[in-house]
């Protein structure tokens, strides 16, 4: 079994802090974790895999906290103690799909019980409008999340389409991109950043193996073209979370090693 000494040495032997001199963390992009990579795992354990690679901010996009598991409060709250007590910020709240007024109050709500300021999803262009609204006067943003899906029309699968959706709403209204997921869709995911970049919330860092397939690789194996995103993040000095995702069944911890070391090198 992993243990927290284990990934401490792990951490250190991959040079997994991004930051090697003063000047260096004046420019270093925010290297986060979003959460579904985590989630073959309990909390307590990948609370020890967070604190062992020395992440500090994540995306809560662990599934039953989704919308449609209909998490209760009490998992935001005993979830929000603990990494609290880990001294591990949940910069934003992945809700995914969100339906209708009653989903979005509850999206307000778990993100405020997470100490969330984001909130990342999807809806039609009237639940858009509405969360614009409500958000608003939350003092939260929303970031509009792309997606792939094999045969399937998603409404938001090029940043084109993105910025539509988001164009003629408040700057509440921004966007979450899924380097990944433009890639799979066949859309080149620096180019993305780039046409988001008016936009931009955060960014979920992933790379996949081919246009059409939604299977995950290492960060740098794949065609989502890692470098040349971090570049377009650095040339518009993003201040935002930079959540690496890697979507896998059963043990992630040697990967996500690999992953955030090949992140914070680019950071």
């Amino acid at each position: 079994m992993t243990t927290r000494r284990h990934f401490a040495k792990m951490a250190a032997a991959t040079g997994l802090i991004c930051a090697t001199s003063p000047l260096r963390a004046l420019n270093c992009l925010n290297i986060g974790v979003g959460t579904f990579s985590y989630h073959n795992l309990s909390i307590d354990d990948m609370i020890v895999q967070l604190n062992a690679l020395r992440i500090r901010q994540i995306e809560m996009s662990r599934g039953e906290f989704m919308l449609l598991s209909h998490p209760k409060a009490e998992l935001f709250r005993s979830t929000r103690m603990k990494l609290d007590g880990a001294g591990i910020r949940c910069a934003s709240y992945y809700a995914a799909t969100i339906k209708d007024v009653g989903d979005i109050e509850d999206a307000v709500r778990f993100a405020k019980l997470l100490g969330s300021s984001n909130i990342t999803g999807d809806g039609t262009e009237a639940v858009l409008k509405q969360i614009d609204r409500r958000l608003t006067h939350e003092g939260l943003t929303f970031g509009l999340h792309n997606h792939f899906f094999p045969n399937v029309d998603f409404p938001y699968q090029s940043p084109e389409e993105v910025m539509k959706a988001i164009s003629g709403l408040s700057k509440t209204m921004g966007a979450t991109a899924d380097t990944g997921q433009f890639a799979s869709c066949g859309y080149d995911p620096a180019d993305a950043i780039r046409k988001l970049a008016p936009r931009l919330r955060m960014v979920h860092l992933k790379d996949v193996k081919a246009k059409g397939s939604d299977v995950n690789t290492l960060l740098g194996k794949g065609i989502a073209n890692i470098p040349a995103v971090m570049r377009e993040l650095h040339r518009q000095t993003f201040a935002g979370l930079v959540a690496v995702e890697y979507e896998k069944e059963g043990p992630v911890d040697q990967d996500m090693a690999k992953e955030i070391a090949y992140a914070r090198k680019l950071a």
